[in-house]
């Protein structure tokens, strides 16, 4: 593995995290959703979260190839690529996560390593979404963060700016 997971890769492919980014997203955006309210698409398919360990899943892990090599080649031949995305839908006030095509020209399409990206469309961005890209994970990232929410919550409390 190249370090992009959990250290149990279920963790990332059951959905959970990446619903968890649509409801932060789709609170900011004003609805009121809680996560047994989005809908998710599990990568990990049903007789592979019954493993006991992440050892095991890896080990079991190669008989289930089939379908998504087979979703990934139709993809391809379509020009397409295939991207695991959060969807927060402020219109009909619905989050998903589901497994998506997209043509390699989409700025999806262009994600390497850990980067997360996240496109707004809205009236003003309808034709080119807005487009926001950048690390998703690693310790610098995370470290940013907890500093970002220190500071703003020593301002909260009184603190001198």
């Amino acid at each position: 593995m190249a370090g992009y997971t959990e250290p149990d890769p279920r963790d990332d492919l059951s959905g959970t995290d990446v619903a968890r980014k649509v409801i932060i997203l789709a609170r900011e955006s004003g609805l009121k959703l809680e996560l047994s309210d989005i809908l998710v698409q599990s990568l990990v398919s049903e007789p592979l979260r019954a493993c006991s360990s992440a050892e095991e899943y890896m080990q079991q892990l190669p008989n289930f190839d089939e379908d998504v090599t087979k979703e990934r080649n139709d993809a391809e031949a379509a020009g397409e690529v295939l991207r695991y995305v959060g969807v927060v839908d402020v219109v009909n006030e619905k989050g998903m996560v589901e497994l998506r095509r997209y043509k390699r020209e989409h700025p999806f399409a262009q994600l390497s390593g850990s980067d997360n990206i996240i496109a707004f469309t809205t009236t003003r961005y309808n034709n080119q979404p807005l487009i926001v890209r950048g690390p998703g994970a690693g310790a610098e990232v995370t470290a940013g963060g907890v500093f970002s929410d220190i500071l703003r919550l020593a301002s909260y409390l009184g603190a001198p700016s």
